[in-house]
């Protein structure tokens, strides 16, 4: 077997990377699309553009790696999860798919939870909330709000699922994507269907694919249309993927209880893996099988991270240099001369699960610059983290090692204030876009180069580097944390006698 390929389908773009079996990327290309925003909480794509940007990507990653197209033995793809689109008897998108991101099925999320369905366990322990972006509620919107649509809709998928069927012909969904986004439960009934008939959507499951396939496993080769379009051969294997961050842990090498992922961008996620089904109060999941067979993933995330940074830049305006402003916030010591962030600036997506709640910086004095407020907001972020992974030790489910992959992990000072706020090594990844390998191992394993996925990962899996905690900044961060802790219920408690 010569080379896979693997692809990742993101918010802006699509990327698709040539590997070799060590998991050295030996060519890239990448292809952006458009989003429309068409109204306030709506955010749309249309699926053609992803379909377009494969070819583009594909076609540029194999050029680059300048192999031949019969060497390309199998590809995977991971997507955004929960961007929705109906489609026709011919697979032909009706109207454009609701991004993730997109909120507009808020009231659909809130009779979601009402139901009180046994599905809802895997929601903060049933505590809840659903969130809009899910596939339920904008399923539920649709039919509510655009009845033609839904009623047409031969299918309602997945960005995963559409680019299945494109590729292969077959109409499967992801196990990845429907466990932790469909409430779907491979041990516990499969589909929701109390649920389904609670919301009127009992007609939902017929319009979903049939089969939920794993990752890893082949969906079958590539269609005369879809190897004319990539430029691949008939006989290229296309292999289930999923969820990208989910998929990442793979890149990541994350696969047995004790360690955590930590899939940096714009916004933070921490996914571990566990022996055994863990409901925590907080924290999403467990998620039985969706990323590792006889295996659980607890999840937990930060709703803003990267996305923060990028805000600071854009108030500092045209002179803004990071890298510069990087070096200075590392000349800082711990605590940011007694400046504080909570880092709910577009709410918290655990543990506290709280939309509303907003960010703060506490202990300004004239004497702070620019570059502590990007340390205070690395360290904010950091804390974020660290609460996270609290719920999940107090679960029980130790955490000894974290592996960063993605945006933060080039940085060493981010990767330095997450070693020492979580008082545990931080490894870090040779490959920082860990979704794409991934599913490039996914491709590989699917196609028989490996046993199974923790043989493909110890092969194709590097660590760049361990990054220890330091003893005197973790234990400055020690106490600081308990001032990051108090944030949250203080500033709820203004909040409310503000509003």
């Amino acid at each position: 077997m010569g080379y896979v390929i693997g692809i990742d389908g993101g918010t802006e773009s699509l990327r698709a990377h040539v590997f070799d079996l060590t998991g050295t990327s030996r060519g890239s290309a990448k292809a952006e699309y458009r989003t429309s925003f068409p109204a306030p909480g709506c955010a749309e794509q249309d699926p053609r553009d992803w379909w377009a940007a494969l070819a583009h990507a594909v076609r540029g990653a194999v050029r680059e790696a300048g192999v031949a197209p019969e060497a390309i033995a199998a590809l995977a793809l991971d997507t955004t999860s929960a961007t929705v689109v109906p489609v026709d008897a011919a697979g032909e998108p009706l109207r454009p798919a609701l991004l993730w991101m997109d909120i507009r099925a808020a009231a659909e999320a809130d009779a979601v939870l009402a139901t009180g369905a046994a599905a809802l366990e895997l929601n903060c322990a049933g505590a809840g909330p659903v969130s809009a972006e899910w596939m339920i509620p904008k399923a539920l919107w649709l039919k509510r709000h655009e009845r033609e649509f839904y009623d047409r809709a031969a299918r309602i998928l997945e960005y995963q699922d559409y680019l299945m069927r494109r590729l292969t012909g077959r109409d499967v969904a992801a196990l990845t994507n429907a466990a932790i986004r469909w409430h779907y439960r491979s041990r516990a009934g499969g589909w929701p269907r109390e649920m389904l008939a609670r919301l009127d959507l009992d007609d939902l499951v017929d319009k979903w694919p049939a089969e939920v396939i794993a990752p890893g496993i082949a969906v079958g080769p590539l269609t005369a249309g879809a190897a004319e379009h990539l430029g691949l051969t008939r006989s290229t294997l296309v292999v289930q993927g999923g969820a990208d961050a989910f998929i990442a842990m793979i890149g990541l090498g994350v696969s047995r209880p004790g360690q955590l992922a930590l899939v940096t961008g714009s916004s933070h996620l921490q996914l571990a893996a566990a022996d055994r089904p863990l409901s925590i109060p907080g924290l999403w999941g467990s998620y039985a099988d969706a990323v590792y067979p006889g295996r659980h993933i607890v999840e937990g995330g930060q709703s803003a991270s990267g996305s923060m940074i990028a805000w600071l830049m854009r108030l500092i305006g045209r002179d803004a240099d990071l890298a510069a402003l990087n070096f200075e916030a590392a000349s800082i010591a711990p605590g940011s001369d007694g400046l504080v962030v909570l880092d709910h600036f577009q709410g918290n997506r655990t543990p506290y699960t709280d939309a509303h709640s907003r960010g703060a910086f506490v202990g300004l004095s004239l004497a702070h610059g620019r570059a502590h407020l990007l340390r205070a907001m690395i360290e904010g972020i950091a804390f974020g983290t660290r609460a996270v992974l609290d719920r999940m030790v107090a679960a029980p489910l130790p955490i000894d090692e974290i592996v960063i992959g993605g945006g933060a992990s080039r940085s060493p000072l981010w990767v330095q204030i997450h070693a020492d706020t979580a008082a545990r090594p931080v490894k870090v990844a040779a490959v920082p876009d860990a979704s794409v390998l991934g599913s490039a191992i996914l491709a590989a394993t699917g196609a028989g180069a490996f046993p199974d996925l923790d043989t493909a990962m110890a092969a194709m899996v590097r660590i760049e580097r361990v990054v220890e905690p330091q003893p005197a900044a973790a234990a400055r961060y020690e106490d600081i944390y308990g001032d990051y802790i108090r944030l949250y219920p203080a500033l709820k408690a203004w909040r409310r006698h503000a509003m």
